[in-house]
Formats: C-alpha cells, sequence, structure tokens
C-alpha cells in the first residue's frame, strides 16, 4: 500500500526529529497489566531491542518489579516470521540481517505479554510497523492455535494518527503505552 509507506516515513522521521529519553515511570502501567494476568512468577515479558529512535524498553531492567519474569527477545527466523527467545541482560547478541541484536537462537518460548515496536498508531490501537509482517504474522499464528499474547504497542504520544489504513494481514493490539499513559 502506498499510504502505509508514506506513512512510515512521515512516522520515522517524526520519531527522529522528536525522540527523547524516557524514565523509568513510563512502565509503570504495565505492572497493572500483569498484576491483571497473572500473579505468579511464571511470566515471560518479550522486549524488543530499541533502534532507530524508538522507546527505549530496556528501561525497564532497571525496575525491581520486572527482575521477577522471564525477559525474551524476538529472533527472526527464514520467511519473515519469528520466535522468542530467554534473554538477560548481559547474554551475548548477534546481529541480524537487518543490523538488529537478537538473543542466540535456543529453545522456543512463548510470551506472556508481548511489547510491540512500532511507527505509528491510532485511537483503534491499530499500529503501523515496518511492513515486513513479523509481529502481525507472529501474533495470527498464536491466536489461531488459542494461545493468548497480551500485546502492548510502545510508542511516544506523537506517533498517534487520527485513523490508520488497516487490511486483513494488520493485528490489532490489546493496549498501547506511551508516555502519557495506557490506552485501552
Amino acid at each position: 500500500m502506498k499510504k502505509k509507506g508514506l506513512l512510515r516515513k512521515k512516522f520515522y522521521l517524526r520519531r527522529k526529529k522528536k525522540y527523547f529519553s524516557i524514565n523509568v515511570n513510563f512502565f509503570n502501567p504495565l505492572k497493572d497489566i500483569v498484576k491483571k494476568i497473572n500473579h505468579s512468577r511464571d511470566m515471560n515479558i518479550s522486549l524488543y531491542y530499541p533502534n532507530s529512535y524508538e522507546v527505549d524498553v530496556f528501561k525497564i531492567l532497571k525496575i525491581n518489579y520486572f527482575k521477577n519474569f522471564r525477559l525474551l527477545l524476538p529472533g527472526i527466523e527464514e520467511g519473515n516470521s519469528m520466535n522468542f527467545y530467554n534473554w538477560r541482560k548481559n547474554n551475548a547478541l548477534k546481529v541480524n540481517k537487518y543490523g538488529i541484536p537478537e538473543p542466540i537462537k535456543s529453545k522456543k518460548i512463548l510470551p506472556t505479554i508481548i511489547l510491540v515496536p512500532m511507527l505509528a498508531f491510532d485511537k483503534n490501537k491499530n499500529r503501523l510497523g515496518y511492513g515486513k509482517g513479523y509481529y502481525d504474522k507472529y501474533l495470527f499464528k498464536l491466536s489461531k492455535i488459542n494461545k493468548k499474547i497480551i500485546s502492548v504497542g510502545v510508542a511516544f504520544s506523537f506517533q498517534k494518527h487520527h485513523k490508520l489504513p488497516t487490511n486483513n494481514l494488520d493485528f490489532k493490539l490489546d493496549y498501547v503505552l506511551t508516555e502519557k499513559g495506557l490506552i485501552k
């Protein structure tokens, strides 16, 4: 879609221009989501490796509350697919074909909560990604086999667009988290 391509460029440049460093309080609303869905320590939270002016989700590593949970990072696979793998702060990473560090692949682990990067979002929790469909494909695949993962888009509030163009390949997020709070 030509319109999505133009929006990707627009929001990438906007994010580059307006990027700012967040503080750990950004993730306080995420604690409420975790408490709501699971009180055990057997929870897997998937991060992403922040690059290209994305919100720095690694700030979550400074919050004691999240140290009780297993953290995951995505690894890309053949056919524009991805899976998630266990990761700790000092674990070795390798650089994938897009120049993004990812964990060394071992046993695949299903996230309970998946933090999703994006270029833009709208009030209906639609997301504009980078165009390869990694997150959309992964989330659709799991929803078809009855595996519920809570999807939380992470962005700056200035990445909001009034209405994004969508199609049947776009997965609608459960939440969007910005510095202004949580969109439910």
